[in-house]
């Protein structure tokens, strides 16, 4: 029972001394597409919106309505000393196929619209949730990098720290470089705070979207990202805001509430056409005027025929929708020109993102190797004496800023793209994949 018992606690020791799994971009992402409410109530919507078809469908088929009745009389009369008791009982069935009803084919139409119009909204809907979980992602990773920039710096200014107050006990240094460096990692310990507190942020937002903390993430190394050849699809500004024309899925739910509201206007007028219809019924009663003649009578009867229904009339109320439409598809006409003018401004605006990006990482790169051949010459100047500890320090800051500034605009770069797939209408899961190889 002993044996077993320490069995136990070794494997779970084991288990916990396991590192956590590291999730990437896609593991947060599926993981996201399961949990997030926001994308949730997006396919809930979806899935109803599918119902206008069936229902816009059902306006051209025909309508069965089934009555029955069922009544016992009971009749006194003078003339009859005795109390009548009747049954009453009937059934009628009404059918009705409808023939020429121009607003019913309108609204079929605009169902149809209406269900093109909700797949763009849902896959509007999953371009957000990709942009949220990527910045969410990237924001955690940005916050991850900050917070081991600091780190790092403050175990090496705690390194020139105690070097220091060892060079000023054997009398090779002043009490200057002591306190200098003592400044400085006091104020790296304040550093190291606020970035456990932007870690901590970041990662609770990604905890919003996905129902859970997520401990680990997987994170860039820096030679992956100084050996990446960053480039986009298409190199011309006009090329992309083409393609977002005809693409953008912002532009397309809007065109096609300009489609729905020109239907509308040939739905209200059709307020002023006849309508018909073919028209079935049969009856089958029972007992029927028996309140009258004592006796009721079994009656059965059937009728086919058309129904025509000419409007004549109806207190202006068909020119007033028309009026209405007419305006609404003004309103509609203006907020798709408005629309586009952005959709363009929004590519022109993430594709500049994008090509600046890619020049300040390519800057930053450069700007990194530069601070780390500085930082090595510093430090062997400081062993030969023409150097100090606060020479160190101030080279060691910069190449620390350097990092931490090439892994922070590469991951901009990398959201600005996704961005400008999204305006461009071709943000999918396949991009994404695309992205989280470049992780």
């Amino acid at each position: 029972m002993r044996k077993n018992l320490f069995l136990v606690i070794w494997v779970i020791s084991i288990t916990l001394s396991l590192p956590l799994h590291a999730a990437s971009l896609m593991e947060i992402y599926r993981e996201a597409l399961e949990h997030d409410a926001q994308y949730g109530s997006a396919r809930a919507a979806y899935i109803a919106a599918q119902e206008k078809l069936p229902q816009g469908r059902a306006g051209l088929l025909p309508t069965i309505n089934v009555t029955g009745t069922a009544q016992n009389q009971y009749i006194e009369s003078s003339v009859r000393p005795d109390e009548v008791f009747i049954k009453n009982r009937g059934i009628v069935v009404a059918a009705t196929q409808p023939l020429f009803r121009i607003e019913n084919f309108i609204i079929y139409e605009q169902s149809k619209n209406q269900v093109a119009q909700a797949d763009a909204r849902f896959v509007l809907a999953a371009q957000d949730l990709i942009l949220r979980v990527a910045q969410g992602y990237f924001n955690a990773l940005i916050a991850q990098s900050n917070l081991e920039v600091v780190q790092t710096q403050r175990k090496a200014i705690q390194q020139q720290l105690e070097q220091a107050k060892r060079n000023f006990e054997v009398g090779v240094s002043t009490i200057v470089d002591t306190h200098e460096a003592q400044a400085r990692y006091d104020l790296t310990l304040s550093q190291e705070i606020a970035a456990k507190n932007a870690l901590e942020i970041s990662k609770r937002t990604l905890q919003g979207i996905i129902n859970r903390f997520p401990d680990s993430l997987v994170k860039t190394n820096i030679d992956k990202i100084i050996a990446d050849k960053l480039d986009l699809a298409h190199d011309n500004m006009e090329e992309w805001v083409n393609i977002a024309e005809q693409k953008n899925f912002s532009l397309k739910i809007q065109q096609i509430t300009f489609d729905l509201a020109e239907q509308e206007i040939s739905k209200a007028k059709a307020g002023h056409y006849p309508t018909l219809d073919l028209v079935a019924q049969y009856t089958d009663q029972q007992g029927v005027g028996g309140a009258i003649t004592g006796r009721g009578l079994d009656l059965t009867s059937k009728s086919v025929g058309l129904q025509l229904h000419v409007p004549i009339f109806q207190g202006f109320s068909v020119q007033s929708r028309v009026r209405e439409a007419l305006a609404n598809r003004d309103r509609a006409r203006m907020d798709l020109e408005n629309i586009r003018r952005t959709t363009g401004l929004q590519v022109r605006q993430q594709y500049l993102n994008a090509t600046n990006g890619i020049a300040q990482v390519k800057a930053l790169k450069q700007a990194l190797a530069s601070s780390k051949s500085q930082l090595d010459s510093t430090i062997l100047g400081q062993e030969v004496g023409v150097r100090t500890e606060v020479d160190i320090l101030n080279a060691q800051q910069q190449f620390f800023s350097a990092r931490r500034d090439l892994v922070q605009a590469y991951y901009n770069y990398l959201m600005s793209r996704l961005r400008l797939k999204a305006e461009a209408g071709e943000l999918d899961e396949e991009v994404l994949q695309e992205i989280n190889a470049l992780l």
